[in-house]
């Protein structure tokens, strides 16, 4: 009972890290007052990149550092549209969905000789505390987790102290809730803006990375499928805080985690009903909390100076 519960929470730990890096992605930039529902497609680049870059240089860091920027890259694309062109951010995202999986399709079949799957990388991201604790015992089954599980709680802190402690936080914060106060103020709302949407792109990055070269070992077109929406809902549920879209994030995989083990049981329960239950949970929550939540009050709204 004991090894089972300690499997029930390593999985919801493993399965909550891609999640938990890209709602932090959705907490910048929605901080700043810019909506990015783009997080699905640049989630889905970085989780290709990684994969590739891992199976050609074999070194996982690279590979987990690409996924990063090429995540950046999709999220200065949609910076570029919302904040310079002042587009409908919401269109704009949506637009950056369709993107990323259809270009890490593309360049799979140019890579992988017209394989829409990446080859399995030999290198995963390595297991810090593999071997510290007996094998198979509770905590092993809780801790021996991949690096990017940890890293992934310290970047919650830096994100909560970055927000919250620091100047350039309280810019973040000012430009999501009165653009044009801060503007006044002398604060660069652009720059701001253009900071924290890229941010964003590059934490869902390493979400897309986490799942491509530590939870599983390559890239398949079916690799994310929503789980970009379900970091959206995650950070809606957080009440747009680091420290609350973790504990959304938890709870989401803790629902992947049960999935997992009751379809490793015996209990009679259909396939796809069990893979409905994240989906499901998101449904749930988003219904249930979003009145609830309290957006920045300038959430979605394009900024324009004066005069242009």
């Amino acid at each position: 009972m004991l090894n089972d519960l300690g499997f029930i929470l390593g999985t919801t730990l493993m399965y909550s890290t891609p999640l938990i890096y890209t709602a932090l992605g959705g907490v910048m930039s929605e901080n700043s007052g810019v909506v990015n529902i783009g997080l699905e497609g640049m989630m889905t680049i970085g989780a290709f990149i990684g994969a590739t870059v891992g199976y050609y240089l074999g070194n996982p860091w690279i590979a987990f550092l690409c996924a990063g920027l090429a995540g950046g890259f999709f999220a200065l694309l949609h910076a570029l549209a919302s904040v310079t062109f002042a587009a409908d951010q919401v269109v704009s995202g949506v637009a950056i969905n369709f993107l990323g999986p259809g270009v890490a399709l593309f360049l799979s079949r140019i890579f992988f000789q017209g394989a829409t799957d990446t080859k399995s990388i030999e290198f995963k991201i390595p297991r810090p505390l593999n071997g510290v604790f007996p094998r198979n015992s509770f905590l092993d089954q809780i801790f021996n987790q991949y690096a990017t599980v940890y890293l992934a709680f310290v970047l919650v802190a830096i994100v909560w102290y970055l927000l919250y402690k620091t100047k350039l936080g309280l810019r973040i914060r000012s430009v999501g809730e009165h653009p044009k106060a801060a503007d006044t103020l002398g604060i660069s709302v652009y720059k701001i803006r253009y900071f924290a949407v890229i941010m964003s792109g590059i934490f869902a990055g390493f979400g897309g990375a986490a799942m491509s070269i530590a939870v599983v070992s390559n890239f398949r077109p079916t690799l994310i499928s929503g789980q970009g929406f379900i970091a959206l809902a995650a950070m809606i549920f957080g009440n747009w805080k680091p420290q609350g879209a973790m504990f959304a994030c938890l709870l989401f995989g803790a629902a992947q985690g049960l999935v997992i083990y009751l379809g490793g049981t015996s209990i009679a329960i259909s396939s796809q009903l069990l893979a409905m239950i994240p989906y499901l949970l998101t449904l749930i929550i988003l219904m249930g909390f979003v009145g609830k939540s309290v957006a920045p009050a300038a959430s979605g709204e394009a900024y324009e100076k004066d005069g242009n």
